[in-house]
């Protein structure tokens, strides 16, 4: 894993990318890690006084394949048209799905839907908290995606990322819906980048192994950037802009939300899984 940053170029600090897979993997460059028990810090393979934040989700693909498939006629394009068609922060509508056991926040299978009456993203104070049993199928479809970044971001800023992030790099297969990068950027509030190519830990493991002979050649550390530097619009390593970033004003609603969500998410860790201080 510690090979994918320098494969999509990751190396300044505020860098994000989201691995967006059978399992989701959020890489992050920081330069003030929050070590915590639910995810890893590591020192950064591509420089020496940075370091790399690793958070891994169990519930990805197949779990948003599995809304698919339940509440979208087992079409992407109707899940798109669901998500499209819901506004931002889903009237309140928050939901956790685990279709498997979840690494981060470590909880079992099982589905929590929650209504937040009279949320309109401006604070918190005075809000009803309903537990619900379903949404309606486009609630189900936006409530699964929004919670599934909105944990990102969360997890990410509490290890130390900036909010904003600098830019984000998405990957995997679901990094080419435009609807979920869409969301990525309006609750992130950053730009939304994607790599032209596959297999980048691969990719990554080959630059780091010349990154090594030149460091090993010139008798010091020197910068990975070195080389590609002025040549990344001629090779692979090349990140196309897919979604600009969303309204701010926008932002700071999901923040309000993601407040919620958390304190929601810790209860139930304490309620259900391994609570983590």
């Amino acid at each position: 894993m510690c090979f994918v940053p320098a494969g999509l170029t990751l190396n300044t600090p505020g860098d994000l990318a989201i691995s967006l897979g059978t399992s989701d993997t959020v890489f992050g460059i920081t330069s003030d890690p929050q070590p915590r028990l639910e995810g890893h810090v590591f020192p950064n393979p591509v420089d020496t006084e940075g370091y790399m934040v690793m958070l891994v989700y169990k519930n990805g693909s197949l779990t948003r394949e599995d809304v698919r498939n339940r509440c979208a006629e087992k079409s992407w394009e109707v899940f798109n048209k669901f998500l499209q068609q819901t506004p931002p922060l889903n009237g309140g509508k928050i939901g956790f799905y685990y279709k498997e056991h979840e690494i981060l926040p470590p909880l079992p299978v099982g589905f929590h839907r929650y209504v937040l009456k009279n949320f309109t993203g401006s604070g918190l104070d005075g809000l009803d908290e309903l537990e619900a049993q379903e949404f309606d199928p486009p609630s189900e479809v936006r409530a699964l995606i929004e919670g599934q970044f909105l944990s990102m971001r969360a997890h990410a800023e509490r290890f130390g990322m900036p909010s904003p992030p600098k830019r984000i790099i998405a990957t995997g297969g679901a990094s080419a819906n435009h609807s979920i990068l869409s969301s990525i950027a309006s609750i992130f509030g950053c730009d939304v980048y994607t790599v032209q190519r596959p297999d980048s830990a691969s990719l990554g493991a080959a630059l780091r192994a010349a990154h090594g002979w030149m460091c090993n050649t010139k008798g010091s550390f020197v910068p990975i950037s070195c080389l590609y530097e002025d040549k990344l619009e001629k090779t692979s390593l090349s990140c196309k802009l897919s979604m600009t970033a969303g309204d701010q004003q926008l932002v700071s609603k999901y923040a309000s939300l993601m407040k919620k969500r958390m304190e929601i998410e810790n209860r139930l860790v304490k309620n259900l899984g391994r609570w983590q201080d």
